[in-house]
């Protein structure tokens, strides 16, 4: 079995998509893992996105990742990161495949209404980020 990270961006939890997100989730096979909502300051939305810290969307990003509460989730599935990147779709909604979630939920390019880990890497960073060891269900 592999994990990934994800998070329900501010866009998606404030439009009340969250439960509707975890059933496509859910259903498409994933386990959960760790999950909690919460709301990231600006200073812990910076160093989540600090990869960014030179690109000139890095201020309206954390800007955004800062308005309102995020549900973040470790899941787990054989093949994770690859199906996951799949079932969330193409960041640019209109050129997401139907059925995806970004599809379905989401509005634009920036609010984008999910984030799925693009490696095993990175799933384990973004993960420790969020959640402690006692966190986790084994």
């Amino acid at each position: 079995m592999n994990r990934t990270f994800t998070m329900i961006k501010p866009d998606a939890v404030a439009n009340k998509n969250t439960g509707a997100i975890l059933d496509v989730i859910i259903k498409g096979g994933f386990k959960v893992i760790a999950m909690k909502m919460l709301q990231l300051t600006p200073e812990k939305a910076g160093a989540f996105y600090e990869v960014h810290k030179e690109r000139p969307f890095y201020g309206e990003l954390v800007k955004y990742m800062s308005s309102g509460p995020i549900v973040a989730a470790i899941l787990e599935k054989e093949n994770a990161i690859e199906d996951f990147r799949k079932l969330i779709g193409a960041t640019d909604p209109s050129k997401a495949a139907p059925g995806t979630i970004r599809a379905m939920f989401a509005k634009s390019i920036d609010a984008n209404a999910i984030h799925g880990s693009d490696s095993n890497e990175n799933a384990a960073l973004e993960g420790s980020f969020f959640f402690s060891q006692m966190e986790r269900i084994a």
